[in-house]
Parts: structure tokens; sequence; C-alpha cells
């Protein structure tokens, strides 16, 4: 595994951060994408030493873009984790259709758009890794998020069906669902409301972005290469599906 080149969308920041690191820390070429905080992002590639690219992943052009970049600028992308995610949170009947349809675009359509834009040179060389994080609220639902758990749960058919396309050609397809996990999004939720979700979780803590980071490690392995298809949750027993 050791040179292999990892695209980690949403990769400067909280989960995304973490893989990023330990993917890096594994030997893989690792790149980070992001596209909303620049400081964030800079100050992440003076610390860990990985690049970062700028581009919208709701974007199919922008993502093309960015794809045909970093393949000039490293080389050909062998591992993909589509993380890159976003919340704008609402009861339906109060919901504008920006906030559907900001959700569902850079939360699924992403994993359209890079995947297609990878997918066809994976098929080339007989080898490919794909994990795209989903969420224990894409199996399970949660008041206030129909576009959150829309778009989730997509992620998880979307992940079925491509690990069938890519099977034969040595390209799997997994995905992670990780519950809540002690980051900026989760630390924004109110403290009685977190105090309540902490309570529905059997090893009595959040996660933490480094126990997401370890199952993408599993996932990408050369020698996982008889998992695909599969759906990881990592969620302390929360939501066992």
């Amino acid at each position: 595994m050791t040179g292999r080149i990892a695209l980690v969308s949403g990769g400067t920041r909280g989960i995304g951060r973490s893989i990023s690191e330990t993917l890096k820390s594994a030997g893989y070429r690792v790149v980070a994408n992001y596209f909303g905080n620049s400081e964030a992002a800079q100050r992440f590639t003076e610390e860990t030493g990985i690049p970062h690219y700028r581009f919208n992943v709701a974007d199919f052009g922008e993502c093309k873009a960015g794809v045909e970049k970093i393949v000039h600028e490293v080389g050909p992308i062998e591992v993909l984790v589509n993380n890159a995610g976003i919340t704008r949170d609402g009861t339906l009947h109060k919901m504008d259709y920006e906030s559907w349809e900001d959700v569902i675009h850079t939360n699924l359509t992403s994993c359209f758009n890079l995947c297609r834009l990878v997918i066809d040179s994976m098929r080339d060389r007989g080898f490919g890794r794909i994990v795209n994080i989903g969420s224990i609220n894409g199996q399970a639902g949660q008041y206030g998020q129909v576009n959150y758990a829309a778009a989730k749960s997509g992620i998880h058919g979307f992940t079925k069906a491509l690990a069938q396309e890519g099977a034969a050609k040595g390209i799997t397809v997994n995905a992670i669902a990780p519950g809540y996990v002690d980051t900026d999004m989760v630390r924004s939720v109110p403290h009685h409301v977190l105090e309540k979700i902490i309570a529905r979780i059997p090893t009595g803590r959040l996660g933490r972005a480094e126990d997401i980071a370890r199952g993408v490690m599993f996932l990408v392995a050369d020698d996982a290469d008889f998992i695909t298809g599969s759906t990881l949750s990592i969620n302390g027993g929360q939501h066992m599906y």
C-alpha cells in the first residue's frame, strides 16, 4: 500500500483530517480536498505536510478540474474517501428548497462526481479502494434531518450498487456509518441535547475521529479485497443495524 495516492474529500478538518493523517502515517500519498475554510486548510497543510486542493464537491465541473490537477501534480488516484458533508437542519414543514438541495448535492451527488471521475482509471489499473462516509442517521433517520438522512441513506445504496460494478475489476466500494463523533458539528448541538444523545450510546461516550479513521484504514488496505458492498457501523452500539 505504500505510496498509493489517496484523495480525502473534506479532508482538512474533523473526521476528514483524522482520515488524512492516518492514511499518511501508513505510507499513503494523501491529498485533501476542502471548500469552505481556506485558513484552516492552509494551517492543516503547514501542520501535516499534506497538500490541499480547493473545489466544490457538489459541482461536477469543479470536481473534474480538481481531479485533473491532482492527477497532473501527484498522480492517479487509487484510494478515494468521500467524506465531505454539511447539515442544514430543520423540520420538513419549515425547510426551504435550498436547504434540501445543498445537502443532497454536497453529501450525495459529490459521491457520484468523484467516483465517476476516478472509476475509469481504477478499472484500467485493476485496483481501487472507495470508502463513502454515511451516517447512523442515514440508517435510523433523525428528527429535523430529512435532507441529511436522505442523502446519507442514498450513500449506502450507492455503495452497494457500485460495489457490484467494481468487483470484477479489483475495485472495492464500502461505506462507514459513524455515530455521533466529537467534532465541531456535534459540539454545536446544545449541551442538554448532547447529554441525551450520549445517554443513548451503550459505550457511554461520543466517538472520536480516530475511531472512524481506523475503519477507513481497514477497508482501503490492499488485502481487504474480499470486503466490498459493506457498511461498517462505528457508533458505540447506539444503533445495531
